[in-house]
């Protein structure tokens, strides 16, 4: 990491002075002020709603401050857009991806920017666009069209147009929410190249290990104000925990729930279950109040269990059995009917319904519980939302606000509020706290523990595998699309499930008995 600090003389790229916003009666950003120094890596921390994303949209000019003075090189600027952000060489790559789906990656990447004499595009891209690969080893095909990659890629094809616009400013909201610690790895290795060449970038994140590691300066929000700004160096994650919520915090994690009657009836069973989705000959149990929970590394199938479990993919083989009743053709609408909810991985894209309010989303599939003779009972409807977006602590409570105008954890929350108003019996949850913060980590953690407590049976996926363990009462370990084994969190550690996923302790029985 580079010395903070601009270097004598040196123009400062950006210069953010007493800026505020609100948003109707939330205020976002409250007379904030700081620097952004030339080739600097500065974070921005805080818990999901705290102003994070609202400044870096102000910066990019996607949003305009209400008060406060925002300086680009060293200058006030009066109108601020996104395109006078782009000519002034300040880009954002925002959490919500802005690529055309039906054009190739370099079409995307090049969009706006191409190369023309006299109207006449030139045939330079494929050059430029070898360049911009060298420079970040993505790997990606410049042929491919957008809507054939998963979504960790099309983060990739948003990082590329920035570095096609020459940006000397680079906000990065949330970067590597969907990606592999491989693909972490040399995004943050793009970073450091970046930084080294003078670009500044400014990189919202909620993995602290990772701001840590790559960020020079970070600079904390708490409820739109700004706590701190201050050298990583002078950071650890506890410290940055405790500015980002106002409070210390000995564990993320609640007390697992130990109302689990072990010599209960199975509420949900899979008999040697196997389909076309990959999932093999996988056998489990969970019984009501029971979090199960199934670990595995990126790409293992435990997602493609889920799926089989809700109906969305077919199995092919084995038996289901929910009730003590094996199910015939398993569908998602028939799961919900009985029960079985899950909220799925990719939120926006198998989740919610982005463009519509919080209280449709979390009412839609459930109007008929707040249904008389064909007639929607809107006091009802709207108190039920209410009540349930108070329980998951959705911030701010605005139930006709557009879930899209939510940050990443309050998103979360609405879905959670959605399945909760079903009250499910079994619920499946896919990477819960996936590109959320500390402490919406904490609220759905909690919102797990209490869904047990109260008799429902929980599956829970996640990569991280200590959340797996810390709130699981029994833990699958899933290969290959297979269960390999059953722990016991209580006497295993996370290292535990690491080398029995990687397989090291036969491959280190092999060697002592070769």
């Amino acid at each position: 990491m580079m010395d903070p600090g601009a270097a004598p003389g040196s123009i400062i790229p950006v210069e953010v002075i007493s800026i505020s916003k609100r948003f109707g009666a939330t205020q976002a950003l409250d007379d904030v002020s700081l620097k952004l120094f030339p080739g600097e890596v500065h974070a921005f921390a805080g818990e999901n709603g705290a102003g994070k994303s609202t400044l870096g949209k102000i910066i990019s000019g996607l949003y305009s401050a209400d008060s406060g003075q925002l300086l680009i090189n060293g200058l006030r600027v009066q109108k601020w857009d996104t395109a006078r952000a782009q000519k002034s060489g300040v880009v954002l790559i925002a959490q919500e991806l802005s690529l055309v789906p039906k054009l190739t990656v370099a079409e995307n990447v090049f969009l706006g920017v191409e190369t023309n004499t006299k109207g006449i595009l030139k045939r330079d891209m494929r050059e430029r666009y070898d360049a911009l690969e060298a420079l970040t080893d993505f790997g990606l095909n410049p042929n491919r069209q957008v809507d054939q990659l998963r979504l960790a890629d099309r983060q990739k094809v948003e990082i590329l147009r920035a570095l096609a616009r020459d940006a000397k400013v680079i906000i990065m909201d949330e970067p590597t929410s969907s990606l592999t610690s491989d693909e972490v790895d040399k995004l943050h290795g793009v970073i450091r190249r970046l930084s080294e060449q003078g670009r500044s970038i400014i990189y919202v994140t909620h993995f602290l290990e990772a701001l840590l590691d790559t960020a020079d300066r970070v600079t904390v929000l708490r409820d739109g104000r700004l706590i701190k700004t201050s050298n990583t160096l002078d950071e650890t994650k506890q410290s940055l925990v405790e500015s980002m919520l106002g409070r210390s915090i000995s564990s993320a994690f609640p007390p697992r729930s130990h109302l689990v009657k072990t010599d209960a009836e199975s509420r949900l069973e899979l008999k040697s279950v196997s389909s076309d989705n990959g999932t093999s000959n996988v056998s489990l149990t969970i019984r009501p109040g029971e979090i199960v929970g199934l670990a595995g590394l990126v790409g293992s199938g435990r997602s493609e269990i889920a799926k089989v479990i809700f109906g969305v993919d077919q199995m092919t083989s084995g038996k289901i059995i929910f009730d003590g009743i094996e199910l015939k053709k398993i569908t998602p609408t028939k799961s919900i009917s009985r029960g079985v909810v899950m909220i799925p991985e990719d939120r926006r894209k198998e989740g919610l319904v982005i463009g519509r309010s919080v209280k449709e989303n979390v009412s839609l599939p459930h109007l008929k519980l707040v249904t008389l003779k064909n007639i929607i009972n809107k006091v009802k409807e709207i108190n039920t939302v209410k009540e349930l977006i108070k329980i998951v602590q959705v911030n701010p409570p605005r139930i006709y606000s557009l879930v899209s105008d939510f940050s990443g954890g309050n998103q979360q929350k609405v879905l959670l509020a959605k399945w909760m108003m079903g009250n499910p019996s079994v619920v499946i949850f896919d990477e819960p706290t996936r590109g959320v913060d500390i402490g919406a980590k904490v609220t759905i953690y909690e919102t797990i523990v209490k869904l047990a407590e109260s008799g429902v049976s929980v599956l829970m996926i996640s990569s991280e595998h200590e959340e797996v363990m810390a709130l699981s009462n029994r833990v699958y370990l899933v290969r290959d699309g297979g269960i390999i084994g059953e722990i016991d969190p209580a006497t295993k550690s996370v290292d535990d499930v690491l080398l029995a996923l990687f397989d090291l302790k036969s491959s280190k029985n092999h060697e002592e008995n070769g």
